[in-house]
């Protein structure tokens, strides 16, 4: 186990929509270390969600974050030679790590044709609660309900 956590690295707001969560997932999107791909995808992603819907693609782009994020999730804990799966909360952060991952893996595994497009439909599915990333979520809190039993094994 490492000595001490390094410390956070700030992210700063995308260009368009002056937000650090848009610029995070963009810098999820990017492969290989190109950026200028990844947020022309996430653009343009956006610009398709702005055509079908007529609404803002910020606000379905939040919706769907909060709709994916998880509040419970189940963690590894030994004890005694037997391993239990614990539930344990998910931090803000880690929250958004997951939905973010989440909602990019869910748009890779889509069939379409470009990834701006599945993206876009990852999105909106999302946003009405709907989708593979939803489902993922879906699958985690059943995993912690389940697994209620073993909630007095709390790690920290």
């Amino acid at each position: 186990m490492r000595r001490n956590r390094p410390e956070k690295r700030e992210v700063l707001p995308d260009v368009r929509y002056n937000s650090i969560e848009v610029q995070s997932f963009i810098n999820r999107v990017m492969k290989n270390g190109k950026k200028s791909v990844a947020t022309r995808l996430v653009y343009s992603a956006f610009d398709i969600i702005q055509e079908k819907t007529k609404k803002m693609p910020l606000d379905i782009f939040l919706t769907a974050l909060k709709n994916t994020s998880p509040i419970m999730e189940v963690k590894p804990r030994r004890v005694g030679g037997a391993t239990y799966q614990v539930p344990m909360e998910v931090s803000p952060s880690r929250q958004f790590a997951l939905a973010t991952r989440w909602l990019i893996a869910a748009a890779h595994a889509r069939s379409g044709k470009s990834f701006s497009e599945k993206l876009a439909a990852e999105l909106m599915d999302a946003a009405n609660n709907q989708g593979a990333a939803i489902r993922k979520r879906e699958e985690t809190h059943k995993m912690a309900e389940a697994n209620r039993a073993f909630s007095h094994y709390r790690i920290r």
